[in-house]
């Protein structure tokens, strides 16, 4: 399965997900570009250091400055995501894998990668999702809940905002001391194990 992995940060599940690829002879996906929407992302050395095709797809890029400085948030997604879609099928991905990806996919390709575009979520969903929870916001909203656990959780992508369906979830405790970066470092191993599983997944899924 050839997968097309959209960034905006770090990039340390996309580093997962490469020495997975190179580490197992029989890795069932191969990563066929990386995108990201962000111009100064650290993901996007870590694909050029390992010898993948990149792309940019921020909304500066997509619309230009002078568009991108007057067009509303939805039209900066739409126009993300019109372009990330245009970028997966020229580079012929068969799935697309959000990993640490920030902007909210709309349109077009929603349908037309329709149960064939993964998220990686920090959280145990359906609880502390959708718009706003994304990062060190998910871990604060855990914490102020008095949750006794929280993990991360790999979905499907479908037109709501966190709301596909479910593929792996990985449980660990929440201590009553934690702050967001103890829990997130507590998170974070386990990030790495849930999205391969999920990739994996999914490639048999699709056969």
């Amino acid at each position: 399965m050839r997968i097309t992995v959209l960034v905006s940060g770090g990039g340390t599940n996309l580093q997962a997900l490469i020495d997975y690829e190179k580490s197992h002879a029989d890795c069932p996906y191969t990563i066929c570009a990386v995108i990201s929407d962000t111009k100064n992302a650290f993901a996007i050395e870590r694909a050029k250091s390992a010898g993948i095709a990149t792309e940019i797809c921020s909304p500066f890029a997509v619309l230009g400055a002078e568009k991108a400085k007057s067009a509303s948030k939805e039209e900066k997604r739409v126009a993300v995501s019109d372009a990330v879609l245009a970028k997966a099928k020229e580079h012929k991905a068969d799935a697309i894998v959000l990993a640490g990806w920030l902007t909210v996919l709309s349109g077009n390709i929603i349908s037309e990668y329709a149960n064939r575009i993964v998220n990686l979520h920090p959280a145990l969903l359906p609880k502390f999702g959708g718009v706003g929870m994304w990062g060190h916001f998910v871990h604060e909203a855990v914490i102020k809940a008095h949750e006794k656990e929280s993990g991360c959780t790999v979905h499907l992508v479908d037109s709501g905002c966190d709301t596909g369906k479910i593929l792996v979830q990985k449980k660990v405790p929440v201590m009553p001391d934690d702050t967001p970066d103890t829990l997130y470092a507590r998170i974070a191993p386990h990030e790495h194990e849930a999205l391969i599983e999920g990739v994996c997944l999914l490639a048999k899924q699709l056969g």
